[in-house]
């Protein structure tokens, strides 16, 4: 699953609001557009946030229009909520991910929250055990 969203930007009374259709609770608005791309990439983090708090799957985003702005997971978001779909998905809890990775369950929590700084190496181990793989692609910026 690729994890970028494509944001659209409304003006709305001398600011800029944006807003994503693959993740409606991520609503934010800036002064100008750069200024809500800005924003959205933050609100986007807070609303995955919210469904990874509440164990609800994280989806993944659409196809953009063309022209339309796209926000991008950081590498480590990405494979934290890459790593948390694949504990919905195999019905797999953190305590018994914490067990087969010889873990606690704080640290298996930490490893899911989108705001610590966790090392990659054990999401990718946890992926791994729970039958996945961390595919990462490069490209070239136009």
């Amino acid at each position: 699953m690729q994890y970028q969203y494509p944001v659209t930007l409304e003006k709305d009374e001398g600011s800029v609001v944006a807003r994503f259709v693959d993740v409606p609770e991520a609503l934010t608005f800036g002064d100008d557009e750069e200024h809500a791309l800005h924003e959205a990439q933050d609100a986007l983090v807070v609303a995955l946030a919210m469904y990874v708090d509440d164990r609800q799957a994280v989806p993944g985003g659409s196809k953009a229009k063309p022209g339309q702005p796209v926000i991008r997971l950081s590498p480590l978001v990405a494979a934290k909520v890459a790593l948390h779909n694949a504990l919905i998905e195999s019905k797999t809890s953190n305590v018994k991910l914490a067990s087969m990775m010889g873990l606690r369950e704080t640290q298996v929590r930490r490893m899911l929250d989108l705001d610590h700084q966790s090392h990659i190496r054990p999401i990718e181990q946890g992926l791994r055990l729970l039958g996945y793989e961390l595919i990462t692609h490069s490209a070239k910026v136009a």
